[in-house]
């Protein structure tokens, strides 16, 4: 054999096992389909300014270990994730807060905003929710979820939110404090230069193969190494035999805007339902650029088909249940490991992939 590890795919997940493998003296491989390194946390130079191809990509963590990790192999800058949300042209801080309750009815204080939101829970008399409607209303109340809920969440799953399990949102977080951080975690930013910069120290001494399907190719692939990190998706490497998994895509429209600031802010949620993109990226804000142009990219939620990118797994009971009988066979494998988002059909934070494939490493190096 020629490789300790063919490694299927370049994201954080199968970076970080590459680097730490490698590091630990094994020959590496890494396979990528795109004609690029970094998965969905890939930047593109567009007039200067990283723009994140595949949606905005903002690292947070609350593990002191993770954070640390990542920083050595880049600088972060101290980005702090402040979403707002446009609906019909009002303005309101996300996630919702006080600056949020105050735009809203004009309170000013926690309690003033704690029993508003009560009476409207209580008026709707919502005890064991069925829906994501009700769920979301018994959570956050009427109002909030009128304007700031309903629209955007049809848009983003295509359906009528009195038509989706009310798992989907298990929680609305309420801050009761003028605090428009997004992010609970203490760690929190945005590398300089971008996301590419840890990709390629990751991957540095290694060797990489890009614009090439393993699936294309995986009998020839195969014999040159003793085991494959597959990052791809587990039910596409079993060729469907159970049956399709099913995800939520996007569509994303970049323009370059000649002007310094389009928005004033990286994130604006578009909440009404008559717009049909969901947000709003304006990419420099992310790395406070000066740049005399800037490059916005409006995000549209789309229905998976095969051939396209695949981003939010739908996990509801049916898929689960799928994914269940794609991991059994999967756990019957003794030369191939599956793992990051698509090979374990979850949707990860960063710092979660990351910490995922540094246990792999150590469960199967270590």
């Amino acid at each position: 054999m020629k490789y300790d590890y063919l490694i299927v795919g370049s994201g954080l997940y199968a970076a970080t096992f590459a680097h730490e493998a490698n590091k630990r003296g094994k020959r590496c491989l890494v396979i990528e389909r795109r004609n690029h390194t970094g998965g969905n946390a890939y930047c593109a130079n567009i007039e200067g300014i990283n723009v994140h191809v595949y949606g905005p990509h903002i690292f947070h963590t609350s593990d002191k270990r993770i954070w640390d990790y990542m920083n050595g192999f880049a600088e972060f800058n101290h980005y702090i994730n402040s979403p707002i949300a446009n609906y019909n042209g009002e303005i309101y801080n996300l996630p919702f807060n006080m600056n949020t309750f105050n735009r809203m009815w004009g309170v000013v204080t926690p309690v003033e905003a704690l029993a508003k939101i009560a009476a409207q829970r209580e008026n709707t008399g919502i005890i064991d929710p069925k829906t994501l409607e009700e769920q979301a209303i018994s959570l956050v109340g009427t109002d909030i979820y009128e304007k700031l809920v309903k629209g955007y969440t049809e848009k983003q799953w295509g359906r009528p939110a009195s038509e989706l399990p009310a798992f989907i949102i298990k929680r609305l977080p309420l801050r009761f404090t003028y605090d428009n951080n997004y992010f609970d975690d203490p760690y929190q930013g945005i590398p300089i230069g971008g996301y590419n910069v840890i990709i390629e120290k990751m991957l540095e001494g290694i060797e990489l193969i890009l614009n090439t399907d393993y699936l294309k190719h995986r009998d020839e692939l195969n014999n040159l190494c003793s085991k494959i990190i597959f990052t791809g998706m587990i039910d596409e490497y079993y060729d469907h035999c159970f049956g399709h998994l099913e995800y939520r895509s996007l569509e994303f429209l970049n323009e370059t805007v000649e002007t310094g600031n389009y928005q004033g802010n990286a994130v604006v949620n578009y909440t009404d339902a008559e717009t049909p993109y969901t947000r709003i990226i304006e990419h420099k804000h992310f790395d406070f650029g000066q740049q005399p142009k800037t490059v916005i990219t409006r995000e549209y939620p789309a229905e998976w088909k095969p051939g396209q990118e695949p981003y939010y797994p739908v996990n509801n009971e049916k898929n689960n249940e799928l994914f269940r009988r794609y991991r059994t066979l999967a756990d019957l494998e003794t030369k191939i490991i599956f793992g990051g988002r698509l090979g374990d059909y979850s949707y990860y934070n960063m710092d979660q992939v990351v910490n995922k494939a540094l246990r792999a490493v150590e469960m199967e190096l270590d």
